[in-house]
């Protein structure tokens, strides 16, 4: 009996391997930003070497656009995964605005990131080949539910995807990082449990509002 040939396990490793690293990455780079963390702690945490880790990503950089290629690639896929299709205009963009709403509240990290790389103007992002593009999926399916919707005339107010895109983003972005300021000036943890349901609702309210000219 021959033995099976090691290359697809060694290949099996290396790729968990290189998931971990940008797992425990991501969570350091969350912690302390871009010039904060270090390579020498996300290797302790992993039991491994600094050397260990530049073999697979080559440098401290390489591995932050790494870790923001995985955290905006998981928005995507998100993004992707939802069946708006057999939705009327008005629910599939309120699906869109809720569940965007759900990703950003349990995925708190991902908005650290970006907070982050806003600080150094996109320096980093705009180095990856494999960010260039990856906004268009959601562009294109908010392109279809807005010309849907202005095709039966359920929306009247003129949008294109990107206004769209911004405003439930900068709902659901602002209620997770700017959570901590809000809570000192306001008094209240935008976060917290009871508030959930409400402000879910809102962000879907607010782009269907728009959308149907209730401001006009």
């Amino acid at each position: 009996m021959t033995s099976q040939p090691a290359a697809p396990e060694r290949q099996r490793d290396a790729e968990r391997t290189r998931a971990e690293i940008l797992g425990v990455a991501q969570q350091e780079f969350a912690r302390h930003g871009y010039a904060g963390a270090r390579v020498d702690e996300i290797a302790a945490r992993m039991r491994t070497t600094k050397r260990m880790i530049y073999y697979y990503f080559g440098s401290k950089e390489r591995l932050y656009i790494a870790v923001l290629e995985k955290a905006y690639a998981e928005v995507r896929e998100m993004e992707r995964a939802i069946e708006v299709e057999h939705l009327a205009p008005v629910e599939a963009i309120r699906t869109l605005a809720e569940l965007t709403f759900d990703h950003h509240d349990l995925h708190r990290e991902f908005i650290k990131l970006v907070a982050i790389e806003n600080i150094h103007q996109a320096e980093h992002i705009r180095k990856s080949a494999a960010l260039a593009g990856l906004g268009t999926p959601v562009l294109d399916l908010i392109s279809r539910i807005l010309d849907e919707g202005a095709a039966r005339g359920d929306f009247v107010t003129e949008a294109d995807a990107i206004d769209v895109h911004m405003l439930i983003s900068s709902f659901c972005f602002f209620r997770v990082a700017n959570q901590h300021t809000f809570g000192a000036l306001f008094g209240r943890d935008m976060t917290a449990p009871e508030h959930r349901a409400r402000l879910r609702k809102m962000v879907g309210d607010a782009v269907v509002a728009y959308l149907r000219g209730a401001s006009t």
